[in-house]
């Protein structure tokens, strides 16, 4: 499984550390930022999707609940601010890779029933939003160059820091 997550996360990772030295040409439009962010919350929307379809456990539930809800309204916010701002979110490398990762992940977690699937799910969120927080800390916030972008994707920030403390007090929790 810590294979599959080094997989999946290897978007993140390798545009993350390209950050530490930015070059021009490392250089990511706000249109690009936009459809990342958006990109890994209707991800980690249809991950919480998957759980409510395949999880018994209520606290399981309840957290994919909470990690439905989340990040839908956070994707609202971006879809109404990029309508706002007239930009249109460009498709680009590190999205196409966490969309087909993520393909691939649900693939995995569909495999999988009862507690199996439940601790995977959990795994999963744990090294996702702390992947997708360290993104936004290092590459996607300091790269916004539109202040509003750049107010909602710390906004984001913040809520997903919670999501990640509370999956890993989930994960502790269903040891």
């Amino acid at each position: 499984m810590q294979k599959r997550f080094a997989l999946f996360f290897g978007a993140f990772g390798l545009i993350a550390a390209s950050s530490a030295a930015p070059s021009p040409e490392a250089h990511i439009s706000d249109a690009q930022i936009a459809h990342i962010a958006y990109t890994a919350g209707a991800i980690d929307v249809e991950a919480g999707r998957q759980a409510l379809t395949k999880s018994k456990n209520p606290t399981v539930r309840a957290f994919a609940e909470e990690m439905v809800r989340d990040h839908q309204a956070v994707n609202n916010q971006a879809l109404a601010l990029v309508k706002k701002l007239g930009v249109t979110p460009e498709d680009n490398p590190t999205s196409a890779a966490l969309t087909k990762q993520a393909a691939a992940e649900h693939q995995t977690l569909a495999s999988l029933d009862g507690a199996a699937f439940d601790h995977a799910y959990v795994a999963n969120e744990v090294a996702y939003h702390r992947t997708v927080n360290g993104a936004l800390k290092n590459m996607l916030i300091p790269g916004a160059h539109n202040g509003e972008l750049k107010s909602l994707l710390q906004t984001g920030l913040t809520l997903f820091s919670e999501h990640q403390a509370h999956a890993e007090h989930l994960a502790v929790d269903l040891k």
